[in-house]
Parts: structure tokens; sequence; C-alpha cells
């Protein structure tokens, strides 16, 4: 099973906190303690993460449907029915898969440096890591796909974040969750069919200049979204901005408090 802690707070609602590719639940570090005022919180490392399993310990293919099993076999361990997701970068793409996969396991989401699809310039600066990674030390390429995500220096403290977690990764375990990059855009695309009904907030940072433009046009129909973009903020807006990142999630959440079941088609 995944890693996972459980801290209970005030109340009944659960709220779950999905990290990054390389990163731990120390993303969150920020956010933790605030959210646990008001909610239990649930930290779960994904694969190859902090304590979990290494993705080499799986008897099937690594797909982002098994990562997906393996958070609901989390819930359904720690017998929690439905709960609050709160997802940055590549957590909240896994947001997007549970949401196709088992929407009624989400009572609403929030959705920080989301990404919906790669531009053509990203889809180069995979295609060309892809095919130099087996070849050079993943952190090499870790390192530059965060520089080149996070460029400025008010984005120092979320990209050096992110490098420092990394590094615990091991490399077929980073190689891994790298192979999955192209179905980036899949996860997305049912979304706004099979969970129409589930409350979404996106927060991301106005210089998110890879994502954010994308992201602004793939969820402007979706009429259970709610998007909000930082000034002066980039990928990672719950280190860089935690203030209003919190502020503006935990309002959302105490709006879409118990929220009722409804059927899915």
């Amino acid at each position: 099973m995944l890693e996972y802690k459980v801290q209970q707070g005030v109340g009944k609602e659960y709220v779950v906190f999905l990290h990054g590719i390389g990163g731990t639940s120390n993303i969150f570090g920020k956010q933790l303690p605030v959210f646990n005022k008001n909610y239990n919180v649930v930290t779960i490392h994904l694969p190859g993460h902090g304590q979990s399993p290494s993705i080499q310990s799986y008897n099937e293919e690594f797909t982002i449907e098994l990562i997906v099993k393996e958070v609901l076999k989390v819930l359904d361990h720690i017998k929690i029915e439905r709960a609050h997701f709160v997802g940055i970068s590549l957590g909240s793409v896994l947001i997007h898969a549970i949401l196709q996969i088992a929407p009624n396991r989400v009572k609403s989401a929030v959705l920080g440096g989301c990404i919906t699809r790669f531009t053509f310039f990203t889809k180069s600066l995979l295609l060309a890591g892809d095919t130099i990674k087996r070849f050079i030390p993943f952190m090499w390429l870790y390192k530059t796909f965060a520089y080149i995500m996070m460029p400025k220096n008010n984005h120092k403290i979320s990209r050096m974040l992110f490098i420092r977690e990394a590094k615990k990764m091991k490399r077929n375990d980073f190689l891994g969750w790298y192979s999955l990059t192209p179905i980036v855009r899949s996860t997305y695309e049912c979304v706004q069919e099979k969970a129409s009904h589930v409350p979404k907030l996106y927060i991301s940072g106005k210089e998110d200049h890879l994502f954010v433009d994308s992201l602004k046009r793939d969820t402007k129909n979706d009429p259970s979204a709610k998007r909000v973009f930082i000034p002066d903020c980039g990928h990672v807006c719950n280190v860089e901005k935690p203030k209003i990142f919190n502020q503006l999630a935990l309002d959302f959440l105490f709006q879409n408090q118990d929220v009722p079941l409804r059927k899915v088609q």
C-alpha cells in the first residue's frame, strides 16, 4: 500500500493532498497546519515517492489507472468514501484521472498548477528528454525542466524545493513517471462530461508560462470550474503564494462542504 498519513482535525470532512512528480507531501508544508484546523488531512506518497512501493514492485504495467487504483485503495483502507482533493502539478493531473474513473469519490477539487495539455514547445522538450534520459543522470533532466518551468527569481524557492525532494527518488521510479507524461491530455478529455457535478477550483500563477494558456482554453466551458490566476507567481503556486492559495482553497472547500452524492450517468 502507498505510504500515507492521516492528521485528524476538526469536523468530519477529509482533504486528500496529492503531490507532483519528484515531490512529496513536504511540498504542502505551508498548507497542512492551516487546513488541519478545519479538516481531517490525508497525505499520500505516490508510487516511487517517499516510502511508497517502487513502480517496479507492481506485477502489472505502470499506468495512470494503476495509480488511481492505489490512491483509492488508501481511501478504502481508512474508510473514506468521499473526500475533497488538493493537487499540485501532476498531482492535479492525477485528480483529473480520478474524476474520470471514480468521480463520486470526489466532493470537490482544488487543482494547483494544473496541466491539461502540452504545447508544441513542451512536447519538443519532453521528446528531447526522452531521447537522452537513459544516458544522463536523471537529476540533470529534472533540474533542466525545473529551470525551464520556473525560470524567474521569484520561482527560486519552489524550484529548489522540487529539486531537493526529487533527489530522494530512485532513477527507475523517475523514468517510469516520465514515461507517463504523454497521457496528460487524455486525463482531462472527459472530465467535463464525467465530472460535471464536481466543483473544481483551478489556481495557477500567471507566470506558469508553459501551461496557463492551455488551461484557460480547456476549462472555459466547464460550468463547474472556477479559475484564479495569481499575479507574480509561477507553477508551484501553493509554495510561492501560500497565503493566497490557502485562503482561496479554504473558502472554496467551505462552500462545498457536505456536497451531496449525485448519480453519474
